[in-house]
Protein backbone atom coordinates (compact mmCIF):
# COMPACT_ATOMS: atom_id res chain seq x y z
CA UNK A 1 0.00 0.00 0.00
CA UNK A 2 1.09 3.08 -0.89
CA UNK A 3 0.26 6.70 0.89
CA UNK A 4 -1.17 7.73 -3.24
CA UNK A 5 -3.93 4.87 -2.70
CA UNK A 6 -5.36 6.46 0.62
CA UNK A 7 -8.73 7.33 -0.05
CA UNK A 8 -11.46 8.59 2.95
CA UNK A 9 -14.00 6.88 4.24
CA UNK A 10 -16.81 6.35 1.35
CA UNK A 11 -19.78 8.80 2.95
CA UNK A 12 -17.11 10.76 5.16
CA UNK A 13 -16.98 13.48 2.87
CA UNK A 14 -19.09 15.52 1.82
CA UNK A 15 -18.87 17.63 -1.47
CA UNK A 16 -19.14 21.29 -0.16
CA UNK A 17 -22.71 23.40 -1.40
CA UNK A 18 -22.39 25.83 -4.00
CA UNK A 19 -24.06 29.07 -3.63
CA UNK A 20 -24.97 31.64 -5.92
CA UNK A 21 -24.27 29.66 -9.11
CA UNK A 22 -27.71 30.83 -10.23
CA UNK A 23 -31.36 29.93 -9.82
CA UNK A 24 -30.81 26.54 -12.16
CA UNK A 25 -28.74 25.12 -9.07
CA UNK A 26 -31.66 25.35 -6.80
CA UNK A 27 -29.06 27.83 -4.58
CA UNK A 28 -29.26 30.94 -6.68
CA UNK A 29 -31.16 34.43 -5.98
CA UNK A 30 -30.12 34.46 -2.20
CA UNK A 31 -27.97 32.00 -1.75
CA UNK A 32 -30.18 30.19 1.24
CA UNK A 33 -30.17 33.25 2.82
CA UNK A 34 -33.61 33.93 3.11
CA UNK A 35 -34.86 37.48 2.12
CA UNK A 36 -32.93 40.95 2.55
CA UNK A 37 -31.83 42.49 5.93
CA UNK A 38 -29.51 42.08 8.76
CA UNK A 39 -29.18 38.45 8.78
CA UNK A 40 -28.79 38.12 4.81
CA UNK A 41 -25.36 40.56 5.28
CA UNK A 42 -22.03 38.48 5.95
CA UNK A 43 -20.61 38.64 9.45
CA UNK A 44 -23.93 38.87 10.80
CA UNK A 45 -24.15 38.05 14.40
CA UNK A 46 -26.94 38.57 17.07
CA UNK A 47 -26.01 38.28 21.07
CA UNK A 48 -27.61 35.18 22.38
CA UNK A 49 -31.23 35.86 23.98
CA UNK A 50 -31.48 38.95 21.36
CA UNK A 51 -35.70 38.88 20.27
CA UNK A 52 -35.14 41.35 17.68
CA UNK A 53 -35.90 44.42 19.46
CA UNK A 54 -38.84 43.37 22.00
CA UNK A 55 -37.74 42.56 25.44
CA UNK A 56 -35.97 39.38 26.19
CA UNK A 57 -37.33 36.38 27.86
CA UNK A 58 -34.26 37.16 30.60
CA UNK A 59 -35.11 40.90 30.96
CA UNK A 60 -39.26 40.24 31.24
CA UNK A 61 -38.59 37.05 34.27
CA UNK A 62 -39.07 38.95 37.24
CA UNK A 63 -36.12 38.87 39.33
CA UNK A 64 -36.15 38.07 43.62
CA UNK A 65 -33.91 37.35 46.40
CA UNK A 66 -30.45 38.66 47.03
CA UNK A 67 -27.50 35.95 46.36
CA UNK A 68 -24.55 36.90 48.98
CA UNK A 69 -21.30 36.32 46.76
CA UNK A 70 -18.80 36.38 49.75
CA UNK A 71 -21.17 33.73 52.17
CA UNK A 72 -18.97 31.03 53.17
CA UNK A 73 -20.51 28.07 53.26
CA UNK A 74 -19.82 25.22 56.55
CA UNK A 75 -19.79 21.49 56.36
CA UNK A 76 -21.35 20.22 59.77
CA UNK A 77 -19.95 17.82 61.92
CA UNK A 78 -21.30 17.03 65.08
CA UNK A 79 -19.37 15.73 67.92
CA UNK A 80 -21.26 12.38 68.47
CA UNK A 81 -19.28 11.39 64.47
CA UNK A 82 -16.17 12.57 66.35
CA UNK A 83 -16.44 10.07 69.09
CA UNK A 84 -17.76 7.37 66.55
CA UNK A 85 -14.27 8.14 64.45
CA UNK A 86 -11.46 9.15 66.79
CA UNK A 87 -9.95 7.50 69.31
CA UNK A 88 -9.00 8.80 72.72
CA UNK A 89 -6.65 11.31 72.55
CA UNK A 90 -6.66 12.01 68.98
CA UNK A 91 -5.95 15.23 66.91
CA UNK A 92 -9.08 16.14 64.53
CA UNK A 93 -7.48 17.92 61.76
CA UNK A 94 -8.99 18.81 58.41
CA UNK A 95 -6.61 15.80 56.87
CA UNK A 96 -8.04 13.60 59.14
CA UNK A 97 -11.59 14.66 58.59
CA UNK A 98 -10.81 13.70 55.17
CA UNK A 99 -9.31 10.57 55.67
CA UNK A 100 -12.46 9.51 57.69
CA UNK A 101 -14.71 10.73 54.99
CA UNK A 102 -16.22 13.18 56.31
CA UNK A 103 -15.33 16.04 54.62
CA UNK A 104 -13.98 16.51 50.94
CA UNK A 105 -10.46 18.35 50.76
CA UNK A 106 -11.31 21.67 51.03
CA UNK A 107 -14.07 22.83 53.52
CA UNK A 108 -14.20 25.01 56.13
CA UNK A 109 -15.85 22.95 59.29
CA UNK A 110 -18.14 24.17 61.49
CA UNK A 111 -18.11 21.74 64.63
CA UNK A 112 -21.80 21.03 66.17
CA UNK A 113 -22.98 20.01 69.90
CA UNK A 114 -25.28 17.37 68.40
CA UNK A 115 -24.55 13.71 70.35
CA UNK A 116 -22.44 12.59 73.05
CA UNK A 117 -18.58 13.21 73.65
CA UNK A 118 -16.35 10.63 76.11
CA UNK A 119 -13.21 10.91 74.16
CA UNK A 120 -10.28 13.84 75.30
CA UNK A 121 -10.07 15.04 71.58
CA UNK A 122 -7.90 18.28 70.07
CA UNK A 123 -9.87 19.24 67.67
CA UNK A 124 -9.13 21.90 64.62
CA UNK A 125 -11.79 23.40 63.10
CA UNK A 126 -12.69 26.91 61.62
CA UNK A 127 -16.06 27.21 63.62
CA UNK A 128 -17.32 26.03 67.11
CA UNK A 129 -20.85 26.30 68.13
CA UNK A 130 -21.54 26.59 71.99
CA UNK A 131 -22.41 23.78 72.84
CA UNK A 132 -19.90 21.93 70.74
CA UNK A 133 -17.36 23.98 72.62
CA UNK A 134 -18.27 22.96 76.04
CA UNK A 135 -18.69 19.06 75.31
CA UNK A 136 -15.05 19.06 74.05
CA UNK A 137 -14.01 21.03 77.01
CA UNK A 138 -15.78 18.83 79.81
CA UNK A 139 -14.08 15.78 78.12
CA UNK A 140 -11.09 17.40 78.58
CA UNK A 141 -10.28 17.89 74.82
CA UNK A 142 -9.00 21.11 73.46
CA UNK A 143 -10.81 23.51 70.73
CA UNK A 144 -8.60 25.13 68.04
CA UNK A 145 -10.21 28.28 65.77
CA UNK A 146 -8.94 28.00 62.09
CA UNK A 147 -8.64 30.96 60.34
CA UNK A 148 -11.26 31.25 57.83
CA UNK A 149 -9.66 30.74 53.99
CA UNK A 150 -9.00 34.16 52.10
CA UNK A 151 -11.52 34.72 49.71
CA UNK A 152 -9.10 34.36 46.59
CA UNK A 153 -8.95 30.56 47.72
CA UNK A 154 -12.52 30.16 48.14
CA UNK A 155 -14.75 29.42 44.40
CA UNK A 156 -16.55 32.07 43.40
CA UNK A 157 -20.28 31.42 43.49
CA UNK A 158 -22.57 31.04 40.38
CA UNK A 159 -25.10 34.56 40.70
CA UNK A 160 -28.12 33.52 39.39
Amino acid sequence: MKLSDLRPTPGSKKRPKRVGRGNASGHGTYSTRGGKGQTARTGYRMPPGFEGGQTPLWKRVPKRGFKNALRRDYVPINVGQLDERFDDGAEVTLQALVQQGLIKKSESVKVLGNGSLTKRLVVHAHRFSQSAKEKILAAGGQVIELEPRPASEEKPKKTE
